[in-house]
């Protein structure tokens, strides 16, 4: 790829799908050399055998390294105290090379269109981050929280309503990906006909360009990557005029943001629209799921519906909806007996260390009253822990009220269809069944 341009290489392939094209029929986790596992193998996800890997990893070789050709060196810190303690380093694991393993949106669009561009608040240490980050988070501050729970209950309550009686319906869609995408149209007050345009779009930033999938070419990707700056670049001339309370009146009026163009926005743009999508309609539907392979907790939040905030952090701990994140080393790092060296890249699996027993026993069980549920590394440490946490788990929180309010279970009637993806830890279908209380 030319570092000018940003173009793409035709034959180019991220390192999901390099995985992938090796990971069909990998073996067991324990009867591989230890040198040969790397968690990273999209399959292991989409089939939901991910675990035995992180357990033999946690307790082997917590900081694992692995090299391919696609992405180069990189390290997998499976222990939670390990990952904490490199979260909450910005100055020696840094956010400026990207976040994921070998993703790049100028890599991911070609023709140079981020040429020049400031990458994401989230892919920037301080001070630059921190601006930019501030400018933002007024939306989701505990007063304008405080505003917008009468109208999440209010839709929550209507799609809860139209849902049909005693038959099959995919949960994913008509619930989770309805209540997180009229979430995002608010916090956007983007038009409400056009916000499942907020769902593809969120979809198509992870998505790997290939037949069937959600994507089929780079070119498609650009394409729409271009719909999504052409249509916010409407709503930037809007708000220049008639600012609100929106995340786009304050891109275009902060200070640290105010004199970027649209497409400079872009990837701010796109990181709101995937923390506010991707990960709350994952764990939306996650929650259904564990309380369904839980029945002995769904009776007892049935029988205690005052444990529901106490469920949600629990939930949103065994979902980890985000399995990893990426950092890059300033400088040669010694963690665990290992050292990393600088320029190497560093995934922190949230999804292990929500799972280590030195941290939560029985961790791979949901226990909704868990004394310590909401010390789960999900949402992050440090500068860049998620923004919008208190935003889902109001909507959780909501979301788990009304069921309890008005259904005596939701049932689910098969296993789920998962994203492929070693990042997004996510659910694309799950069909489910629910009964009224009489």
């Amino acid at each position: 790829m030319s570092e000018a341009t940003g173009a793409v290489d035709a034959n180019y392939r991220t390192p999901e799908q390099e995985q992938a094209a090796r990971g069909a029929g990998t073996p067991d986790p324990y009867d591989m050399p230890l040198e040969e596992i790397n968690p990273l193998n999209a399959h292991l996800f989409g089939e939901n055998r991910w675990q035995e890997v992180f357990e033999r990893l946690r307790a082997e070789d917590p900081v694992h390294f692995n090299e391919i050709e696609t992405a180069g060196r990189y390290w997998s810190i499976t222990k939670y105290k390990d990952i904490k303690a490199v979260d909450t380093d910005w100055e020696r694991f840094s956010s400026a090379d990207g976040i994921t393993l070998g993703f790049r949106l100028d890599r991911e669009v070609p023709e140079g269109i981020f040429a020049g561009s400031e990458p994401p608040f989230i892919a920037q240490d301080p001070p630059s981050h921190d601006d930019q980050r501030k400018t933002v988070t007024g939306v989701v501050a505990p007063g304008n929280l405080a505003k917008l729970e009468p109208l999440i209950r209010e839709r929550t309550i209507k799609v809860l309503d139209s849902l049909p009686d005693d038959e099959e319906f995919d949960w994913v869609d008509t619930v989770s990906i309805e209540l997180t995408t009229l979430m995002l149209a608010t916090l956007f007050d983007f038009p409400l006909e056009d916000r499942r345009k907020l769902t593809r779009w969120s979809d198509v930033v992870f998505a790997i360009p290939e037949p069937g999938g959600v994507v089929e070419t780079q070119e498609e990707k650009r394409n729409e990557f271009i719909e999504c700056v052409t249509y916010f670049a409407k709503l930037w001339e809007e708000r220049k005029q008639k600012p609100g309370d929106d995340l786009v009146s304050m891109l275009v009026h902060g200070e640290a943001t105010k004199d970027m163009q649209p497409m400079e926005h872009l990837g701010n743009l796109l990181l709101l629209i995937v923390g506010g999508n991707d990960t709350t309609r994952n764990t939306m539907s996650g929650s259904v799921y564990a309380l369904n392979k839980f029945p002995k907790e769904y009776d007892k939040l049935i029988a205690n519906p005052a444990l529901i905030p106490k469920m949600v952090a629990e939930v949103i701990r065994w979902q980890t909806p985000l399995s990893y994140m990426r950092r890059t080393a300033t400088q040669d790092v010694e963690l665990g007996g290992k050292l990393i060296k600088e320029k190497d890249q560093v995934l922190m699996w949230y999804v292990s260390g929500n799972r280590d027993e030195d941290v939560f026993e029985n961790a791979n069980e949901l226990i909704i009253d868990r004394p310590n549920s909401r010390n789960h590394l999900a949402f992050g440490f440090g500068i860049h822990r998620c923004m919008g946490n208190r935003l889902a788990e109001l909507q959780l929180r909501i979301l788990w009220e009304e069921i309890l309010a008005r259904f005596e279970k939701i049932e689910v009637l098969a296993e789920p269809e998962r994203t492929f993806s070693s990042f997004v830890k996510g659910y694309t279908y799950l069909p489910v069944k629910v009964k009224r209380k009489g």
